[in-house]
């Protein structure tokens, strides 16, 4: 395994303990390796993810586009480097001195507004319904259809009236929009139109230079806070110029262009009470460790996770450990450092959940039966989150089913109204899940989403899009290791985890494909290439103002005849394509690989011959 690629799997396991709640690292250590991979290999960006809330009695709801994620700075380095970012591309394509604005983030329960549907972030893909908030005296800031936003309480009357009864204001409006029954405290609040709806469009805001916001930040924030009568958990910075937003663009997880400015958090310690272990998808079993109660940020900490199985051996973690525990604003609290061992350490030799042995891959203890019940459940329940056009089917629900033989994704989908009633659903509830499973089938949905549903290890959302864009849904039991390893950004390691994963779905896949859905192909790599193109198969970057369209525009005609497009100079370019102004640090860095330069018209001539 080379650099790149040790690199790359090393954020992907990040990233992924990440979501399942078992950070490995923090986050500026998170952002610095990110940092380094756009360096070395543009084409290989990740960005951290934040936890979802679950909600797992309400209605999922997909996101018409996703809700994606926010980078994050806990220092003035690290707010630093991303405004000469922003600064660094938006001269290359001629705008200087571009301005920032900065306006409160909101420490509340963040949602999408669109005037019918009131849905929370969730995975950023799919939410939860939660609209019966506005039935309830939700207030929503400006009207309803705001857009994004934020569900908070107002700060003053939580103080005055709620500190309390509530342990943080995050804590009321993320129980409230979870519970069906409210208690009294709650329904006064809501009766005095003291829970709020505020989509982001209507925050203060503050707008000036990156080096005014980098030598005031303080002073910005505080200015902010007086403004803002709701809890806040730092400052969300970005560039206003919609050029700049459109050139910077997005990784699969967050906006290039926005950073959230946050304080490092409040440290606190306690003691372990027990250790729960869970069983995932893939077979990693994740150490949870209960505490003793612990009062952070704002917040009752009652549960840490312990990152991996390795730590809890290496540190010996157990009942009557003392531990220091972090909490920067997120859902999720950090096991920072170990401060006392356990007496009473022990590390499982069974899967907790189906009896047999466990094994050890690196840090991480692993259930290797495929057919243990917890992962099954969590097989499951991924499919259903992934396609995001099935409703009802939580993990309560898949329990359920699972219990009662419907042990795989075909089991549930040959079931009738009348099965659901028999495993012990109500009438109406069955009708529902029907229907349900009917309009997964029926409603349009993106053929890589449909695979990534199937959980394949290393072919995420991502990877699914670029290997659909050279390999057909029907034909992807033809894909080889040794086919992936000619995709871009497949490596061998990953080529064979893939093959195998491909390999071991198939006749699950081919089930699923014959029941009909209804799938939007992934366009093909060969149908925007043509084969006389003299840029086919090149890696482009345009940089500095063009004359014969936007660059955006020439970016498009150049993907159409089978370019890559590229936004940093890589040992992997073949030509950077220069119009007027164009960004000095491009030209240098191109020069010192010995990348080819191109004028415009050199470029449009090429294209002509």
């Amino acid at each position: 395994m080379n650099k790149i690629e040790k690199l790359v799997s090393d954020l992907k396991r990040f990233n992924k303990a990440y979501r399942k709640g078992a950070p490995l690292i923090t986050d500026q250590e998170y952002d610095a390796l990110i940092e380094k991979l756009k360096e070395i290999d543009p084409q290989n960006s990740f960005l951290n993810t934040v936890e979802p809330e679950i909600f797992e009695d309400k209605k999922e709801v997909k996101h018409p586009v996703p809700m994606l994620s926010i980078e994050k700075a806990y220092t003035k380095e690290r707010l630093e480097r991303f405004i000469t970012r922003v600064k660094k591309e938006a001269e290359e394509i001629g705008i200087k001195n571009p301005e920032f604005t900065a306006m409160p983030k909101l420490d509340g329960l963040a949602g999408r507004d669109d005037g019918k549907i009131l849905a929370t972030r969730g995975s950023g893909t799919v939410g939860y319904d939660i609209t019966e908030l506005f039935e309830k005296g939700l207030e929503p800031i400006g009207g309803r259809g705001g857009g994004l936003g934020e569900i908070v309480v107002v700060n003053s009357y939580f103080k005055k009236y709620l500190a309390g009864q509530f342990v943080h204001p995050r804590n009321m409006v993320a129980g409230v929009a979870a519970a069906d029954n409210l208690n009294e405290f709650a329904k006064t609040t809501f009766a005095e139109k003291k829970i709020h709806f505020v989509p982001y469009i209507f925050l203060n805001r503050w707008t000036g230079t990156g080096e005014e916001l980098l030598e005031n930040s303080e002073k910005i924030f505080e200015e902010l806070a007086k403004k803002t009568d709701y809890p806040m958990d730092g400052m969300a910075v970005c560039t206003q110029d919609e050029e700049i937003k459109k050139y910077m663009g997005a990784t699969a997880n967050a906006y290039r262009w926005q950073i959230a400015v946050k304080t490092k958090g409040e440290i606190g310690v306690t003691t372990v009470k027990d250790i729960i272990w869970q069983v995932g998808r893939t077979g990693n079993i994740t150490p949870v460790l209960l505490v003793e109660p612990l009062h952070l940020s704002g917040a009752t900490i009652r549960r840490i996770t312990a990152h991996h199985a390795g730590m809890v051996q290496n540190e010996e973690i157990g009942k009557g450990a003392v531990i220091e525990v972090i909490r920067s604003g997120e859902v999720i609290p950090k096991l920072e450092k170990v401060i006392k061992k356990s007496l009473e350490f022990n590390m499982p030799v069974e899967c907790p959940s189906c009896g047999l042995k466990t094994a050890w891959n690196n840090d991480f203890l692993k259930c290797e039966n495929y057919n243990c019940k917890a992962r099954i459940e969590q097989r499951i329940s991924h499919w259903f989150k992934t396609l995001g056009n099935a409703d009802w089917f939580g993990i309560k629900t898949v329990r359920k089913l699972v219990k009662a033989g419907y042990d795989d994704i075909k089991k549930i989908y040959s079931l009738k109204e009348a099965d659901f009633v028999n495993i012990g659903f109500g009438p109406v509830q069955s009708k529902n899940f029907m229907l349900s499973l009917i309009t997964s089938r029926k409603k349009n949905i993106e053929d890589w989403r449909f695979l990534a549903a199937f959980g394949i290890v290393n072919l995420g959302i991502g990877e699914s899009i670029k290997l659909l864009s050279y390999v057909s849904l029907e034909n992807i039991s033809m894909a080889t290791a040794e086919f992936l390893e000619n995709v871009e950004g497949f490596g061998p390691i990953t080529s064979l985890s893939i093959a195998e994963g491909v390999k071991k779905i198939s006749d699950d896949l081919n089930y699923m494909l014959a029941l009909g859905f209804n799938l939007a192909k992934t366009p093909k790599a060969s149908e925007i290439r043509s084969k006389t193109s003299p840029v086919a198969g090149k890696r482009i970057i345009f940089t500095g103002k063009m004359e014969a369209g936007t660059r955006e525009d020439m970016q498009i005609k150049a993907r159409k005849l089978g370019a890559t497009i590229q936004t940093a100079i890589a040992k992997n370019t073949n030509w950077l394509i220069c119009g007027t102004n164009a960004g000095a640090s491009k030209l240098n860095k191109a020069k010192k690989l010995k990348i080819a330069t191109l004028s415009e018209k050199e470029y449009i001539d090429l294209l002509k011959r």
